[in-house]
C-alpha cells in the first residue's frame, strides 16, 4: 500500500463526518447565531475533536507546534516571526518523521501517516502566517487582550474544515471569511457538484484498480504502460482527495478564490494534456506550489528551482524514493525549460508542430509517472528496481540532452 492509499483511505470517514459540522458552522454564521468570539471558538474545537478522533493520542504531536507556533508569533518582533516560525515547525515535523517514520507503515493503525499529513499542513499555515506578519501583510494588534489575541490564529492554525486537507488559505483571507459568511445557498451548490466530481473520480479509480488487479508481470518496455497506469491511479486518488477538500471548505463558508484552489476542471484539463513538464509542475496542487515559489523559489539567491525541490523533499519526509524524485523532478523541469524552446523553434509546419506536441505529451506523461510512483516508494530496494528498470531511458535522455544543452546556450524560461 502506497502513501496515498495509507493518507486518503483512513482519513476519508473522518472528512466525511466534517461535512456536517461544516454545514451547520455556515448555517448559524449566516444566520446570525454566533458571535465572532464563537465562531473562532466553533472552528478551533472543532479541529481539536476532529484531531482527537482521527490521531488520538498523536493528536497531541500537531498541539504542540500550533501553541508553540502562536507563542512565538506573539512574542518576537515581526522582523523575526518567519525566522522563528520556520525553524520550529520545520525541527518538529523533522523530528516527528523520523520518529514515526515505522509506524506509518503500519496497515492496521493509519493515525501516525494522518498526524503526518496534519503537521506538514500545519507547517503550510504557519509559516504562511509568518511571512504575512515579517512582510507586513498581516498586523498583530497590540492593544487587544490576551483572548482576541491569541484565539484568531489558533483558529486558524486548527479550524476543522482545512485540518486534514485543502488548499492554503491564508489568514487575511480566513479571517475575513469567518467575519462575514455568505449565504448558503449558492455554497451547497458548489458542494454537491465537487462530491459529484469526486464520485466519479473515484468510479474512475476503481475501474483502474480492477483492471490493473488481472494483469501479470511485465519486462522490458512492456512495463512503461504499467508504470503509467499505476501513476493515473496515483492522480486520481490525489484528485479525488483535493476535489473532497475543497468541498468541505465550501461547506463551511470557506471556499477559495478564482483560480486558488488545488483542482479545477481547467486544472485537471491541464493537468492531463499538458505537453511540457514545467507547467505540470505548476498546476499539481497549486496552493503548495504556490507556497513554496514564496517561501524558497522567491527567497534562494541561487539555483532557486533545485533549492525549491529539495526543500519539498525536506518537507514531504526525506524517504529515499521522495529524495530521488523530487530531485529527478528538479532536473526534468529544467531540461524542460531548454528542450521545448530548442524544439518548437523547429517545428514550422503544422505536421512537424502536430508531432512534436504530440511525442512530446507522451513523454511529459511518461516522467511524470515515473517520479509519481518514485516518490510514493517506500523502500530503497524497490526505488534500486525501478531505476535499473528501463522506466529510466527516459528520464535519463532527458537528463543527457540537459548537459548537451547546457554547453550551448542559457536557459529560456516560459
Amino acid at each position: 500500500m502506497c502513501w496515498a492509499d495509507l493518507l486518503l483511505l483512513p482519513a476519508a470517514p473522518y472528512r466525511l463526518a466534517a461535512f456536517p459540522f461544516a454545514a451547520l458552522f455556515h448555517h448559524l454564521c449566516a444566520t446570525g447565531h454566533l458571535s465572532l468570539t464563537a465562531r473562532y471558538i466553533f472552528l478551533l474545537a472543532g479541529g481539536c475533536l476532529l484531531a482527537g478522533t482521527a490521531m488520538g493520542s498523536y493528536a497531541v504531536l500537531l498541539l504542540i507546534p500550533a501553541a508553540g507556533s502562536v507563542l512565538v508569533l506573539l512574542s518576537v518582533s515581526p522582523a523575526r516571526a518567519h525566522t522563528w516560525v520556520f525553524a520550529l515547525q520545520m525541527s518538529w515535523q523533522t523530528l516527528c518523521h523520523l520518529g514515526l517514520s515505522r509506524q506509518e507503515l503500519n496497515l492496521q493503525d493509519a493515525r501516525p501517516a494522518i498526524t503526518l499529513s496534519t503537521i506538514m499542513l500545519l507547517t503550510q499555515k504557519a509559516t504562511s502566517l509568518g511571512l504575512d506578519i515579517h512582510e507586513g501583510v498581516v498586523l498583530l494588534q497590540q492593544g487587544q487582550g490576551l483572548l482576541q489575541r491569541v484565539l484568531p490564529l489558533c483558529s486558524y492554525l486548527l479550524f476543522f474544515p482545512a485540518l486534514l486537507g485543502g488548499p492554503l488559505c491564508s489568514f487575511s483571507r480566513f479571517r475575513a471569511q469567518v467575519e462575514s459568511s455568505e449565504a448558503l445557498p449558492c455554497r451547497l451548490r458548489a458542494v454537491g457538484q465537487r462530491c459529484l466530481c469526486a464520485l466519479a473520480l473515484q468510479g474512475l479509480r476503481a475501474g483502474l484498480a480492477a483492471g490493473l488487479a488481472g494483469r501479470q508481470g511485465c519486462a522490458g518496455l512492456g512495463c512503461l504502460p504499467c508504470l503509467w497506469a499505476r501513476a493515473l491511479l496515483l492522480r486520481l486518488a490525489y484528485y479525488m482527495h483535493w476535489v473532497l477538500d475543497e468541498a468541505l471548505l465550501e461547506a463551511a463558508g470557506f471556499g477559495p478564490e478564482a483560480g486558488q484552489g488545488d483542482l479545477s476542471l481547467h486544472d485537471l484539463w491541464m493537468l492531463e494534456t499538458t505537453h511540457r513538464l514545467a507547467v505540470f509542475a505548476r498546476t499539481w496542487n497549486k496552493s503548495t506550489s504556490r507556497w513554496l515559489r514564496r517561501l524558497v523559489f522567491q527567497r534562494c539567491p541561487a539555483q532557486p528551482l533545485l533549492a525549491t525541490f529539495a526543500f519539498s523533499a525536506w518537507w514531504h519526509g526525506l524517504r529515499p524514493g521522495q529524495v530521488f524524485g523530487f530531485l529527478c523532478w528538479a532536473v526534468m523541469v529544467e531540461a524542460d525549460y531548454r528542450i521545448h524552446p530548442f524544439l518548437s523553434a523547429r517545428a514550422t509546419s503544422q505536421s512537424v508542430k502536430l508531432l512534436y506536441r504530440g511525442t512530446t505529451w507522451v513523454f511529459t506523461q511518461l516522467i511524470v509517472a515515473y517520479i509519481l510512483v518514485a516518490v510514493e516508494t517506500e523502500s530503497f530496494s524497490m526505488l534500486c528496481l525501478l531505476w535499473t528498470s528501463c522506466n529510466s531511458i527516459l528520464p535519463l535522455s532527458y537528463g543527457l540532452t540537459l548537459m548537451l544543452l547546457l554547453l550551448v546556450k542559457k536557459p529560456k524560461q516560459n
